[in-house]
């Protein structure tokens, strides 16, 4: 069985690690270069770096800055962020970049994914899918969560498999900074749909929280912000105990 992969995450804006609960109150988290390398140094299997603001401000993503976090890391990072076009990609890889993850811009126009995986390869692509559960859909939304598309999750998953995405990336915006757990019902229903692996984010507070995810919501990785930023939970811990419940993780 695969290892599954414990990940963190650097939402940035204006240059700053930040994090919210439910995609508002927005605080500062630390230096993200300080904290990639802390979190390469404790074990961390992956990261991922999304410019939360490039997409409502209508610019691309801070290449300068990846390039700074590449050059302290020994892991796979994954970029994301104003990235609308093939064009927008080349410069992340070429600052050091492994993957990139799309958002509004493939809900925008769908045919992006496509475009993306055909010039860098599925393994490269990774689709990034806000949702929020309403009137009992999970409802798609962009631009950093503030606006609901006509994407239901299942479906635009589906789509982007189908388009040539490598990885879906499923952040519950109903979950996402309240540390109560993740969306396990949510996340097993795309497991049992796609063949592609499913990132799990939003809601981690606890160890039990990512034990949760990994057998229950049968996620193949979980990523994680404010309980790393925060100093809540450390990873060589988190990992032991994993490992201890028989979940197959890298230490």
């Amino acid at each position: 069985m695969l290892s599954k992969r414990i990940i963190p995450c650097l939402d940035i804006k204006d240059g700053r690690t930040v994090k919210g609960i439910n995609f508002v109150n927005i605080r500062d988290a630390g230096d993200p270069v300080e904290l990639a390398s802390t979190y390469a140094q404790q074990g961390a299997d992956e990261l991922v770096f999304l410019d939360i603001s490039a997409t409502n401000e209508k610019r691309k993503t801070f290449a300068s800055l990846v390039k700074e976090i590449a050059r302290n890391i020994n892991i796979p990072f994954t970029v994301g962020g104003g990235i609308n076009s093939t064009a927008d990609v080349a410069p992340l890889l070429e600052a050091g970049a492994d993957k990139v993850s799309v958002n509004s811009a493939a809900v925008r126009n769908p045919a992006l994914v496509d475009e993306l995986a055909k010039a860098f390869g599925s393994q490269c692509i990774v689709a990034a899918i806000d949702a929020r559960y309403v009137n009992e859909q999970w409802i798609v939304h962009t631009h950093g969560g503030k606006q609901p598309s006509d994407k239901e999750l299942f479906s635009w998953a589906q789509e982007c498999e189908n388009r040539g995405a490598g990885e879906i990336l499923f952040t519950s915006m109903d979950h996402d900074g309240t540390k109560n757990g993740f969306a396990t019902s949510a996340l097993a229903s795309l497991h049992e749909q796609l063949t592609i692996p499913v990132i799990a984010s939003g809601g981690a507070g606890t160890v039990k929280h990512f034990l949760d995810v990994f057998s229950i919501g049968k996620a193949d990785a979980a990523l994680a912000a404010s309980i790393f930023h925060f100093g809540e939970i450390r990873i060589p811990e988190l990992k032991k105990y994993l490992a201890q419940h028989t979940i197959p993780v890298r230490i």
